[in-house]
């Protein structure tokens, strides 16, 4: 064979690599997953709203029997009571506060991060929390025992799945609005928890104090609502303007 012919063959089975390599790294990034929508950025004049939810009335919650499981009564080592009613000097916490109308024609990506429901010590954690369409939910189980996640959704697909000790968390998502989607253990009837699940990010649950904020508001009219698991709901209108900060207040009464 002659030299020229030899440099041919040579020639032709380097191009062959390189098309061979530049081929699969092409499938390679066409298989790539696409990256998670980042969520909607503030407009430049947000505002917010923040304010207080009060509570007049009877603490009606009573004492859980954790002795029913003795796992569960071993990691209380005070009682505990159902906490329906999480009333604090006169605050009220745990209450679902978010907007329920004014929003409507704008669209806000679901955020790539995770929110998460807990069962710890025998409850979940937190009990009332939003969360936006699509965005995802971890669900883990840090107790020594077997729970059973059963979310009685409506407007969404309801699941329930076993969670024994050591299983791995698991991920839900809802795929409509839905207010509010109710959790519930049924190893330990006493475990409850609520999810609000919202097209938008406008929401929060108050605290301990009875607080809450919802923060990058863009200015408008809207009609805010605060719910309660046991005391219902209560609306308000306000008008946020330009960078301002908004004042609601709500007080509920015992029933």
């Amino acid at each position: 064979m002659s030299r020229k012919l030899l440099w041919l063959v040579a020639l032709c089975a380097v191009l062959a690599l390189v098309g061979c390599g530049g081929g699969d790294k092409k499938d390679e990034t066409a298989s790539a997953p696409a990256p998670a929508a980042a969520p909607a950025a503030p407009a430049a004049n947000a505002g917010g709203v923040s304010g207080t939810v009060t509570f007049a009335g009877t603490d009606t919650d009573t004492p859980i029997a954790f002795s029913a499981d003795p796992v569960c009564a071993s990691l209380h080592k005070t009682p505990a009571d159902t906490n329906e009613i999480a009333a604090k000097d006169g605050k009220l916490g745990n209450v679902f506060v978010y907007v329920k109308t004014g929003l409507e024609g704008k669209t806000f990506p679901a955020p790539a991060d995770k929110k998460e429901l807990d069962q710890q010590g025998c409850l979940y954690t937190p009990r009332v929390q939003g969360i936006q369409v699509g965005q995802p939910l971890t669900i883990k189980n840090t107790d020594a025992t077997l729970h059973n996640v059963h979310a009685l959704a409506k407007t969404n697909a309801e699941f329930n799945q076993a969670q024994p000790q050591g299983l791995p968390p698991f991920d839900k998502t809802f795929d409509k609005q839905e207010l509010m989607v109710h959790v519930k253990c049924d190893v330990h009837p006493w475990m409850t928890a609520y999810v609000g699940v919202l097209p938008h990010p406008f929401f929060a649950t108050t605290g301990d104090d009875g607080t809450f904020s919802i923060k990058n508001l863009p200015p408008g009219k809207y009609t805010l609502e605060a719910w309660h698991e046991k005391l219902g709901t209560q609306d308000q209108e306000i008008t946020v303007g330009p960078s301002q900060t908004v004042t609601a207040n709500f007080d509920f009464k015992g029933k």
